[in-house]
């Protein structure tokens, strides 16, 4: 049996439960379905338990067969199948009746997923081994490199390796940032190195150092590695995180006439829907046979390290428009996903509930550091506090940022650089989060594009304030969110429903009660005469990972004649 969760909108922890048996795609009915049984499918699906369960088909309609009807699980089974229930395919179900969980947020250990990787597994295995990150890049310390034995290196794409000694392997576990190999080599001299492992032997292509084939030091191991040294890796940066604006504009220089390829509907850096530009039109690929191979191939040709995610699923989102890809089945050595064996889409082989979407490695910067919030609720809102003058190792100031001109774009980099996702808000006024004994403007003129990964990478005053009010009342906030709606218009049918109507001035009062009508009709011979409006039908979908409410809660709605 195989488990997975799907459907939509919903987290990486809650779904509709499919079962895998007979080689074929089913789910399960919700008649007389307990938490008892959501325990159970929770702990199939690598969580340690559940903690609701829903009905009705909540995450959207399931197709195929209905497997399990009439389940009834103590709870402690091991699997489904030792529960109670009317048998395998015998249902008087519909997929109305789809049942989904709702599972407790933390993993089972060990628990074995193809498509993540942790970094915790290889640190559990290697003990003590020291992998330090800074801003000057990424040393990887207590492995012995022995000149004369070993592979040669090939460096990933995205974090170039370069060894200490004579050779050795370097994987792109992560894109740190610009390394230089002098300081590396210091910090190894000053510490008393204990070696775990020798003979790292990695073909490149391994999207994590675990993958690659080793052996472990036994025994007294400070005295271990006694013909080699350190291993020492210096990465270069992706073009995102390189230092210069000429370095950017001749990497996109670089990449204009190939095709092209973006992540959308992640939160932060590194993360979204992979969408691919085929034929001048944008589209998304299927999750058949989505795997961290293809995935570390995508991140890596975005400038990122390797995979830490391959998600399936729509688990970034549903896009729109075409299909382009099914069934990529990359090899990890390839510089492009075009290079990578895949099936042309038709359109029976997927919907967009199917696709696919990575997390990439991405190099340790620090921002989050720079950043925090006062006066908040939950760590989740608050007034914006940013720390200035951090650099030599002084101890940084920290200060306001002025609300003039702080909207909904300069909320989402705040967002992102404080790691807590989507901007909600982006608040002027913060006299109501009055808690903190910051009170110095030390930010203004904030103006973002939303791309951002710190605030300090927006165009701002810098240290030519320029704040009308500096009073603390008037300083930036945000409202954060680990999840945001993404509204999309359906813009053909507002074309074809398009037409022009003159109406009776008469049959328009709660139309210009609400300011529905232009300011000119505040001048017309009410009620007589007409107004020639513009009509049409619309729809709006919602393609993001949480439902769309109005601003307003339903408490402060009020009562209006025309409604």
């Amino acid at each position: 049996l195989k488990f997975r969760l799907a459907g939509y909108p919903r987290k990486h922890n809650e779904g509709r439960v499919e079962v895998f048996y007979n080689d074929e795609w089913g789910t399960i009915c919700d008649d007389d379905f307990t938490l008892g049984n959501a325990h159970v499918l929770c702990r199939h699906l690598g969580f340690v338990a559940a903690t609701g369960w829903a009905h009705s088909a909540k995450y959207g309609k399931g197709v195929g067969r209905i497997w399990l009807d009439n389940v009834n699980c103590a709870g402690g089974e091991k699997s489904i199948g030792d529960c109670k229930h009317r048998g395998w395919g015998n249902s008087d179900c519909s997929h109305e009746e789809d049942a989904g969980v709702i599972c407790k947020d933390e993993r089972i250990p060990g628990f074995k997923d193809s498509n993540v990787i942790e970094v915790r597994k290889l640190l559990a295995r290697v003990g003590s081994t020291r992998i330090p990150q800074s801003n000057l890049g990424g040393c990887l310390v207590a492995l012995c490199v022995t000149p004369g034995t070993g592979k040669g290196a090939r460096p990933a794409s995205a974090a170039t390796g370069r060894v200490a000694g004579d050779t050795s392997t370097a994987t792109g576990l992560a894109a740190h940032g610009s390394g230089l190999l002098s300081p590396c080599r210091l910090f190894t001299e000053r510490q008393q190195l204990n070696y775990r492992l020798h003979s790292v032997s990695c073909s490149g292509t391994e999207v994590h150092l675990s993958m690659c084939t080793f052996e472990f030091y036994r025994g007294n191991a400070s005295a271990a590695c006694r013909a080699g040294m350190p291993a020492v890796v210096s990465c270069l940066p992706g073009p995102l995180f390189a230092a210069g604006s000429a370095h950017k504009k001749k990497q996109r220089q670089q990449q204009q006439g190939q095709p092209r390829i973006r992540l959308k509907g992640g939160a932060k850096v590194g993360e979204g829907r992979v969408e691919v530009l085929k034929s001048s039109e944008w589209g998304t690929i299927c999750d058949d046979r989505w795997n961290l191979l293809s995935a570390s191939v995508v991140c890596r040709e975005l400038g990122f390290g390797s995979a830490k995610e391959a998600l399936t699923g729509a688990r970034m989102g549903q896009g729109t428009g075409p299909i382009h890809l099914n069934e990529v089945q990359c090899q990890g050595t390839e510089k492009s996903l075009w290079s990578c064996p895949f099936r042309n889409i038709t359109q029976e082989d997927c919907k967009h509930t199917e696709d696919a979407a990575v997390r990439c490695n991405i190099p340790y910067m620090g921002f989050e550091n720079l950043i925090r919030l006062s006066g908040g609720r939950s760590r989740f809102e608050g007034r914006v506090e940013v720390a200035v003058g951090a650099g030599d190792g002084d101890q940084p100031r920290w200060g306001l940022v002025c609300g003039e001109g702080w909207g909904t774009l300069e909320a989402m980099v705040a967002c992102r650089q404080l790691g807590l996702g989507f901007a909600n808000h982006g608040l002027q006024e913060t006299w109501y989060w009055d808690t903190s004994n910051v009170t110095d403007m030390v930010m203004s003129g904030v103006k973002c594009a939303g791309h951002e990964m710190s605030l300090s990478h927006c165009q701002h005053h810098g240290a030519s304030l320029s704040c009308r009010n500096t009073g603390t009342r008037f300083a930036a906030g945000v409202i954060c969110s680990e999840t945001a709606s993404d509204l999309l218009l359906h813009a053909p049918l507002v074309q074809e429903t398009a037409y022009i109507e003159d109406r009776p001035l008469h049959m328009l009062y709660c139309a210009a009660e609400e300011n529905c009508l232009s300011s000119s009709a505040r001048l017309a011979n009410w009620p007589y005469g007409h107004r020639r409006l513009l009509r049409f039908s619309s729809q709006i979908h919602n393609y993001g990972r949480a439902d769309f409410r109005p601003k307003a809660g339903r408490h402060s709605w009020v009562w209006h004649e025309c409604h």
